[in-house]
């Protein structure tokens, strides 16, 4: 993986929820929501992470900005420390920073919730919302604060006299358009998106989609985006990381993954993608069974279970997260020799 021009690195990353029983609380077993993984986001860009409900994706997105305490791992941030004299960077392990220097990062580190509706304070107006974090920095005065606000809601393509009013005079779409513009108040560098579409109307999605997009040039910043939406992915996302079971299958540029895909979930995956053409037809992957518990992983491939191209050696060797061409890396022992293809006529 490169070193380089790296935003935020993270190497072997987990996190596991203890199971409690009994009236002393003993810890008996452990959910193992994110099981060590490694990617990187660069600078500008937009990684998407997909994967069904369940697979710790949200997880991921906590951890990194350590809403959630990680168990292990490094998360690796290239933090730009802004002084009198102009911008110096250092890269800090998140995952080992103090609470007060977490929250000089969080100047950097935003994060936008899937639920509009609860993600807001109900109490507070609009203008205390997005002016909140400006406060608790002490960045500037109240009249600045006031003028700040009214900016990040023309922005977010809102009408300042909004910052008078409260969340629940406002329809979904405006509601997430608020918490974008909070979440840009301190002008951060790393924004995780966490499913900020999937509460959203489809007529309002596209809308708040193309916000992101014009607020990524406008604003320099670089997306984690969560989602399970693959065709939002592919227009929207550089690369794509694919989870199943708190690991990273596959990963890969957008147009690398929807063209030369290697991991029979990724193909599964695709196979949901609705196409725009009714005389067009494609094979339905249905997978078999369920997805195994996270409390008790199987054996050797986690996918083993559900895979229809499964052998032997999947049932009792985990395989390697190996690259196979330039930034294309996939979990999987046959994965460059299966010939798998996106979409299947029939």
């Amino acid at each position: 993986m490169p070193k380089d021009n790296v935003l935020l690195e993270v190497k072997n990353l987990k996190k596991y929820f203890p199971i409690q029983k009994g009236i002393l609380r003993r810890v008996v077993a452990h959910i193992r929501a994110v099981d060590g993984i490694d990617f990187w986001l660069k600078p500008g860009e937009v990684l998407g992470l997909v994967g069904e409900s369940g697979c710790g994706k949200t997880t991921v997105g906590r951890t990194i900005l350590r809403l959630t305490e990680p168990t292990e791992g490094e998360i690796l941030f290239l933090h730009k420390e802004r002084t009198n004299g102009g911008e110096t960077y250092q890269k800090i392990n998140v995952a080992a920073a103090s609470q007060k220097l977490m929250k000089v990062l969080r100047r950097d580190m935003q994060i936008i919730y899937q639920d509009p509706y609860s993600s807001l304070n109900a109490r507070m107006t609009v203008g205390a919302i997005i002016g909140e974090p400006l406060f608790i920095h002490g960045l500037c005065n109240a009249k600045e604060r006031k003028e700040q606000v009214r900016d990040l809601l023309v922005a977010v393509g809102m009408n300042p006299d909004h910052m008078k009013r409260h969340p629940h005079e406002f329809s979904g779409g405006q509601r997430q358009r608020i918490a974008i513009a909070r979440a840009l108040t301190l002008k951060p560098r790393l924004i995780v998106a966490d499913e900020p579409l999937s509460a959203l109307d489809v007529s309002v999605q596209a809308q708040v989609l193309e916000l992101l997009k014009d607020l990524k040039d406008e604003f320099n910043l670089t997306y984690l985006f969560i989602t399970h939406d693959l065709a939002v992915v592919r227009n929207f996302c550089d690369r794509v990381a694919v989870m199943y079971l708190g690991k990273i299958v596959e990963l890969a540029t957008a147009e690398e993954l929807f063209n030369n895909l290697k991991h029979p979930y990724t193909e599964a995956l695709m196979s949901a993608v609705p196409v725009p053409n009714p005389g067009y037809r494609k094979e339905r992957i249905l997978l078999p069974g369920d997805v195994p518990s996270p409390v008790d992983p199987p054996p050797g491939c986690r996918f083993h279970p559900r895979c229809r191209y499964a052998k032997e050696v999947c049932k009792m060797e985990a395989p390697a997260y190996r690259g196979l061409a330039s930034e294309h890396y996939v979990s999987c022992h046959f994965g460059d020799q299966l010939g798998l293809r996106p979409i299947r006529k029939r």
